[in-house]
Order: C-alpha cells, then structure tokens, then sequence
C-alpha cells in the first residue's frame, strides 16, 4: 500500500516540477501546485486550539501556512502543520511536498 501512495506522490511531484532543475525551483513549482489546488481556509488544531489555515506562503526557508484564530496569526512550516482527520480538498499535495522535502 505504501508503494501504490509513494508512487502517487512521485508522480505528482514530477507533474509540478517537470521544469524545475534545482530545488529551490522544484519548492516554488510545489508551492504553486499547493496553491492551485488548495482549498482555503480550512481548519485544523494546533497544540490543542483550533485554527484557521488562511494562506499558504513561500519563504527562503520553505513553505508556511499562516494561521489564525481571532486577531492572532502564526506562521507554521507545512511540514509540522497537523491536518485535520477529514483533509481539505488539495492535501494530497502537501503530503507530496512534505514526501519530497523528506528524500
């Protein structure tokens, strides 16, 4: 089964960065397909409190999902962000990006 999914996200990364040739292209060109496909906002809970997920931001480090909850707003790497049990519409290519930022 792991196969089957792995071979999913490698499709998937090499659907977005078929014309990227370094890695800092090949996270622009994940962040983008993030963008294109994600749903926003969407909500999940972080360290016990529910948040929203308001935006997805490129940084030099990687790429962040900006949260909020009233007037408050946390940057969270998307690699340490936890979905929530019923993923919005688009997860599956943040668990690509997180798949290609672990090899």
């Amino acid at each position: 089964m792991a196969s089957k999914r792995n071979a999913a996200l490698e499709a998937m990364i090499e659907e977005a960065t078929v014309d990227a040739y370094n890695d800092d292209e090949q996270r622009i060109s994940l962040f983008t397909a993030i963008e294109d496909h994600s749903i926003l906002p969407f909500t999940t809970t972080v360290l016990g409190v529910e948040v929203a997920v308001t935006k997805i931001d490129l940084t030099d480090d990687g790429i962040v999902a900006v949260c909020a909850r009233g007037r408050n707003r946390q940057r969270i790497d998307l690699l340490d962000l936890p979905l929530p049990t019923s993923p919005p519409k688009g997860a599956e290519w943040i668990d690509a990006y997180r798949y290609w930022a672990g090899r």
